[in-house]
């Protein structure tokens, strides 16, 4: 088990190994500047996002307007960071939900020889469609709202976490101590608690980084696509939509929102990808 053997490594090896592995900690930096920009909006924008000025309109970046206008004037640096703020309550609100569904069915699934078959049906079935295919059936049934993007999302990616939840819960039901606590006759919920779920906290760690960027790419595309959130709401796939217009007069317009999903989603996938070394027992072992 991946938790098992990281458990067991000393920790001056665990700091040896999180502070050596730079592209973690860039990612980490990197995630901590968008965390706190979005934190802090009110004090560091310097307009208000929704505020308009045509006769700035499409105006190019300068000291008053770090990342331009656009075409109502509004000042892009201002909604950019606003929008950060969305995407962020999104992405945890998806995180979440997804997390939640994931232990509740693939441990079920994993510990539970009964129910195995037809939740792993389940699983198949809502995997078998492309996660912004089914994010948008949902989002349609339930209709473009902030509460129904992140429930649909959510709903989306739990399937991703229940299969591996339910992969390492398999080989936990097989382990001695679980068995002797069967044979014991503990509780059932006590087990799943105290011995399944306590093992499970570090590949649901690292997973749920992973649908964190996931979900934060899905956001803006839902919203480019004009089916997430509210249009009123400033968020980086809104502003990529109105942006496409004036791509060749007014390239600012799409590239300051870009870079802000590009760099979001990289410096989780960073930080994730360092969460899963650190983990992995085979480098643990290599250590």
């Amino acid at each position: 088990m991946t938790t098992l053997a990281s458990a067991t490594m000393p920790l001056a090896a665990r700091l040896r190994r999180l502070f050596g592995n730079r592209a973690m900690l860039a990612g980490a930096v990197i995630l901590t500047v968008v965390v706190l920009a979005a934190l802090l909006a009110p004090a560091i924008a310097p307009y208000a996002p929704n505020k308009l000025s045509i006769v700035n309109k499409l105006k190019e970046p300068s000291l008053a307007h770090l990342f331009g206008t656009d075409e109502f004037g509004r000042d892009i640096f201002s909604r950019a960071i606003y929008a950060g703020r969305i995407s962020l309550l999104v992405s945890l609100g998806v995180v979440a939900i997804s997390t939640v569904l994931g232990i509740i069915l693939g441990v079920a699934a994993g510990f539970f020889r009964s129910l195995d078959a037809p939740i792993s049906r389940l699983l198949d079935a809502m995997m078998s469609f492309p996660d912004i295919l089914l994010a948008i059936a949902l989002v349609a049934a339930l209709g473009p709202s902030l509460s129904t993007v992140i429930l649909a999302l959510g709903i989306t990616y739990a399937p991703r976490l229940a299969r591996i939840i339910r992969g390492q819960t398999l080989v936990l039901r097989e382990l001695p101590y679980i068995e002797a606590a069967v044979a014991m006759g503990l509780p059932t919920w006590q087990i799943l608690v105290r011995h399944v779920l306590l093992n499970l906290a570090s590949p649901i760690l690292v997973q749920s980084t992973f649908v964190f960027a996931s979900a934060m790419l899905a956001e803006a595309s839902l919203s480019f696509l004009g089916v997430g959130v509210s249009t009123d709401m400033p968020t980086w796939g809104t502003m990529l939509a109105s942006g496409r217009e004036y791509m060749n007069n007014a390239p600012w317009l799409m590239i300051f929102p870009g870079l802000a999903i590009v760099f979001s989603v990289l410096s989780l996938q960073l930080l994730g990808d360092g969460l899963r070394d650190l983990v992995d027992p085979r480098l643990a072992k290599e250590s």
